[in-house]
């Protein structure tokens, strides 16, 4: 795997943090060049100087990948640095959550900019040198975009969404040798959580979940890291997951209450 990504240019989105900054360490041990993108400058230019501390090869570009203007200059500067680019991975995002019944319209807005349109804007302006390379666009998504996930609505909307566009992509490119995987974390323990956005906008700021119990951003970014070798279609990567992808085949009005029946046992439910 390490002699597959050796030398490969690699843009991460929200890289400053969890699953991206994982990323950011792991494919630059593996020779990668990488390139990455996230709101903070002061993250991003501390995590640049460990990388290079290390031997690696990094550039930054400040990014909010809300702003379509800010994804075309981080594609473009991994272009003028590195000359062109062989993994573009959509990993920026944000999560919520409210019952539908009380959630303010605006969350959801703010939901799709980030986990939907930042990875539509990336793709977009990656896409020409992705298919130059032959390269693999990855979307970080999640086992909400699977199936609905109770109590967040808007984020398996947007993870939904931005399935469909990213299996869309796969198919127009078939004849152009251009890899599409969709990566699906479990629960996984990253700050993610803690800013998600309750029913009024504001930050959650604690997480009623065991952090100990979940994937650690660092075994994500191994099992991406393969999934990108292997140029898989769908990255699974643990059981949740894999149970959530076939029983919904078999037998999903189970799934629809073995869902409800989990997220409502979390501390501070909202369907209490």
């Amino acid at each position: 795997m390490q002699k597959r990504l050796k030398g490969k240019i690699v843009v991460i989105t929200g890289a400053s943090s969890g699953i991206g900054e994982a990323m950011a360490h792991l494919y630059s041990q593996m020779g990668a060049k990488v390139v990455l993108g996230a709101r903070s400058e002061e993250k991003l230019s501390l995590l640049s100087q460990t990388i290079r501390s290390e031997g690696g090869e990094v550039e930054y570009v400040v990014t909010d990948v809300t702003k379509k203007e800010e994804c075309k200059r981080l594609v473009e500067r991994a272009v003028e640095v590195f000359g062109g680019i062989d993994v573009m991975i959509c990993n920026a995002g944000i999560s919520m959550r409210a019952l539908f019944d009380d959630v303010e319209m605006k969350v959801l807005h703010r939901v799709m900019d980030v986990n939907f349109w930042g990875a539509a804007y990336c793709a977009k302006y990656a896409l020409p040198y992705l298919q130059a390379s032959k390269g693999s666009l990855v979307g970080i998504s999640s086992v909400a975009g699977l199936h609905g996930l109770p109590g967040r609505t808007g984020y398996s909307a947007s993870k939904f969404a931005m399935t469909g566009l990213f299996e869309t992509i796969r198919v127009e490119n078939i004849k152009k040798g251009l890899h599409v995987m969709i990566a699906c974390p479990g629960f996984t323990a990253s700050n993610v959580r803690y800013s998600a956005l309750m029913a009024d906008g504001s930050a959650q700021g604690a997480t009623p979940r065991e952090e100990n119990r979940m994937m650690t951003a660092e075994e994500v970014a191994r099992i991406v890291a393969k999934g990108i070798v292997k140029r898989k279609r769908l990255c699974l990567m643990e059981a949740e997951g894999r149970a959530t992808h076939f029983v919904k085949k078999l037998a999903p009005a189970l799934l629809d209450r073995l869902f409800y029946w989990v997220m409502s046992r979390e501390p501070d439910s909202p369907f209490k």
